[in-house]
């Protein structure tokens, strides 16, 4: 009768564990189920609020892009020269005897500004006086004769090619004595003295310097990757830092040639007279070699190198746009747009650093 009533004791425990079991299972299956629907209105939900309010946007600047004029420069060091700049010297060597003239002062071509001593050659020509008045005089008489039919023509004939021979005799040491003189080749400033009484003078070392300001130019050298690419009568902008001024000017010559050593050309602006340069000022000049007056320009900052090609970003509504873009010249920090952009277009010039195609922006 025990053995029977422990039987059936433990039967009923068994299923009622079993039962306890397929209840946690159902529930657990409800949950699940329970919990992927509410997944799914979340989605839903998060969609629809996405729509409705926006997300955190960037702060950005903008230009409007309008055509402008746009110039590309080709900036070198120039120096002003004057092509009368010369130092005078004399022609044979001598002793400085008198100098007629000081620094700062005006002269005319031709004037004398120092005498060498020439007393050797002063004594020839004294000496060529004597003998030019014999000679003069009875080339004279003999005309005087000849004309009364007195004397013969070979007389004659030989009075006039002494007289003659004498007299060139004579210029030729007038010419010689002023070898020993420094005459100003040039009418201009005389700009530094660098003799003194009682100095040797020898031609083309120490003398007297005289400047013309009424010719000045500019002149510089470029490298040979230039040749072609300036020409004569370029706009040229030539600023003088010490002036705290600039002259807008033409290109005057271009070189043709190379310079086998320095691998370089020369290129020159005609300035004319003007009382505030100097010869060996330097300046710098900017050779404008190629303009465009309806030209799309950017910051070179806001070209992005990308494997597509320049890429910048403009603004679309409130959105940022990547935009390639094909470029051109740049000069003073601006870069020509080839194609890629139009007039109108705003172009995110401050911002753009982290941004990606089609994300918010804020104009600032």
């Amino acid at each position: 009768m025990k053995r029977a009533l422990y039987l059936s004791i433990t039967i009923l425990s068994l299923a009622s564990c079993g039962g306890k079991t397929e209840n946690k299972t159902e529930e657990l299956i409800k949950l699940k189920k329970e919990r992927a629907q509410l997944d799914q209105k979340i989605a839903a939900l998060e969609t629809e609020v996405s729509k409705t309010t926006p997300g955190k946007a960037t702060p950005v600047s903008i230009v409007s892009i309008e055509p402008q004029s746009f110039s590309s420069f080709v900036e070198v060091q120039a120096a002003i020269s004057g092509d009368e700049n010369v130092l005078a010297t004399p022609q044979a060597p001598g002793v400085v005897k008198n100098i007629s003239v000081h620094v700062g002062q005006r002269v005319n071509k031709g004037q004398l500004l120092a005498t060498l001593d020439a007393a050797a050659v002063q004594q020839q020509i004294q000496a060529m006086d004597a003998q030019l008045s014999l000679a003069k005089t009875l080339y004279e008489k003999q005309q005087k004769l000849w004309a009364q039919n007195i004397g013969t023509q070979v007389q004659l004939l030989q009075a006039k090619t002494q007289y003659e021979s004498l007299l060139n005799q004579k210029q030729a040491l007038v010419a010689q004595r002023d070898m020993y003189t420094i005459k100003s080749p040039i009418s201009g400033v005389v700009d530094e003295v660098n003799i003194k009484e009682g100095d040797m003078a020898s031609p083309g070392t120490a003398g007297i310097r005289v400047v013309s300001k009424d010719k000045l130019k500019a002149t510089a050298s470029l490298g040979e990757n230039y040749l072609g690419k300036v020409k004569q009568g370029d706009p040229v902008t030539l600023v003088f830092p010490d002036l705290n001024d600039s002259m807008r000017t033409k290109l005057s010559y271009v070189s043709q040639a190379i310079d086998p050593v320095s691998r370089a050309f020369n290129v020159e602006v005609r300035l004319g007279s003007n009382s505030r340069l100097h010869p060996n000022m330097s300046c710098k000049m900017k050779i404008a070699n190629y303009e465009n007056n309806a030209a799309i320009v950017v910051p070179v900052a806001v070209i992005q190198k990308t494997a597509q090609g320049d890429m910048l970003y403009i603004a679309d509504s409130n959105k940022a746009k990547a935009v390639i873009v094909q470029t051109g010249k740049n000069a003073n920090g601006m870069v020509e747009i080839l194609s890629g952009l139009k007039a109108g277009d705003k172009v995110i010039s401050a911002g753009y650093e982290d941004l990606d195609d089609g994300e918010l922006i804020a104009i600032q």
